[in-house]
Order: structure tokens, then sequence, then C-alpha cells
């Protein structure tokens, strides 16, 4: 589960990946929302709270949306109703509520950090998980409404070693920063199969910045609980490969 991302929104980094991989031309969208709040902190519209969004979701190389994240939705009037199915990840990719979006409406997250728990005692531990250098982009699918609105979910894998110490359930679904990858990610796959770079993306999840992660109290307030933990992104892509190689 992805249930937490965080945008620090004036950080150099997120500038520079936004160049690194080639969406230079969101950059100005970006620069804008830091004028409003230099942090924004996203969260699925549990209680069905429409207005749960995450904003600046690029779906082009051009433009982004802002997207209820809870893509079970209706529209009803200027604003959308929230669905009973818990649909904030989307994660089961063959079945056919997710087909046609995975194939056809890809967007890309920008991320300074992501919240991950895990089950503890009778609660959970919760674990803000930052890169040690640079930011994150993530995969998510996303809908339109009639009413001009948007939904949206968060791409999440099976489990990965390493990872599952954080969260033991799913990986989201990070991406390469690189730019021919990021391009074949915006590119809709319209003739019904998917191109071998999102299919490769998909097949096998990884992180791509070693991630610093600290047990917190809560992940808004970010008040660490003990010492912080590095995860690196070799390991998991080791991992990953070795558990690739099991299958073959």
């Amino acid at each position: 589960m992805c249930g937490f991302i965080q945008r620090i929104t004036d950080s150099p980094d997120v500038i520079a990946l936004l160049e690194e991989v080639g969406l230079t031309q969101t950059i100005p969208l970006f620069v804008n929302e830091s004028s409003s709040s230099n942090v924004i902190n996203f969260y699925p519209a549990f209680g069905k709270a429409s207005e749960r969004q995450i904003t600046n979701l690029i779906m082009s190389e051009d433009s982004t949306i802002d997207a209820t994240w809870w893509f079970d939705a209706k529209p009803i009037g200027d604003t959308l109703e929230i669905g009973d199915r818990t649909t904030f990840n989307a994660r089961n990719l063959d079945s056919p509520y997710w087909g046609k979006f995975i194939r056809e409406r890809r967007a890309v997250v920008v991320a300074t950090a992501v919240g991950e728990s895990n089950p503890l005692g009778k609660g959970k531990a919760h674990y803000l998980m930052k890169p040690t250098s640079g930011a994150l982009l993530i995969g998510a699918v996303y809908r339109r409404f009639s009413n001009g609105l948007f939904s949206c979910a968060v791409v999440t894998r099976p489990p990965m070693d390493g990872f599952s110490q954080y969260h033991e359930k799913s990986i989201p679904c990070f991406l390469p920063h690189d730019s021919h990858a990021i391009n074949a990610w915006l590119t809709a796959d319209t003739q019904g199969p998917l191109n071998n770079e999102v299919e490769y993306i998909l097949n096998n999840p990884r992180i791509y910045t070693d991630f610093e992660v600290t047990r917190v109290k809560t992940f808004k307030s970010a008040e660490a609980i003990g010492e912080a933990n590095m995860l690196k992104a070799e390991a998991i892509g080791e991992a990953n490969m070795l558990k690739a190689d099991e299958n073959l």
C-alpha cells in the first residue's frame, strides 16, 4: 500500500529530476505551486473526502492534472462522489477493472518522500522514507469524468525483499530516472498490449535511489521514533533479479 506521499515544493531536487527525465515543460507548474506552501502532504480520500487530491499529477510531457486520490468515484454535479471500493492503489493490473487504464491512462507522481506502514502488535509502525538525494517518480493511473474532474490511483507491485520490512504487502511502482522510460510510461498503448519498457518496469519493481527510513509517530509530524536506517537501491535491485531468476 502507498497511502502517504509528500512533496517539498521548493526543493531544487524536484526541478532537477524533471529536467533529467525530459519533463521540462511541466516545470513552471511545479514552480508555481511553491508559492502557496513549501510542503504538500497527499493522503487518499478516506472518509469519502473527494478534495483529497494528488496535485500536479503528470499526464503528458507538457500537462498535469489535479486528481482525487481514490479511483472508484462518480460525477455528481461539480464534484465527485467517492465509491465504497478501496481503490487508492492499483495492484491487480490483470483485472478488467484496471486493464484499460494501465494501458492508456498512465501518469507520474513527483515526490520527495513516501510513507509506509507495517503491523506492530495491535497497531502499526509508520515509516517515513526519504531519498538520500534527489526526488522520486511514482507510477499512477487516472480517469476523467463527464464533469471534467479526475480521480487516480498509485500503482503498486508485489512485495520485494528489503522493502517488505517497511511494508510487507506491496511496493509502490517507482519509475526510472530515465527520459526514455518516462516517455514510454506516458505514451498510451492504444493497440492493447503494453510496450516492452512499461512491461519491464511493472515486472521488475525496484527503488532507484537510496532511502533514509525513519520510524515516525505520524507521517505529517515526522517525529522520529529511534534511529534512521538506510535502504540501498542496489539491495532491492539485486533481490528483484534473484527473484526473477527463480521464476525462470
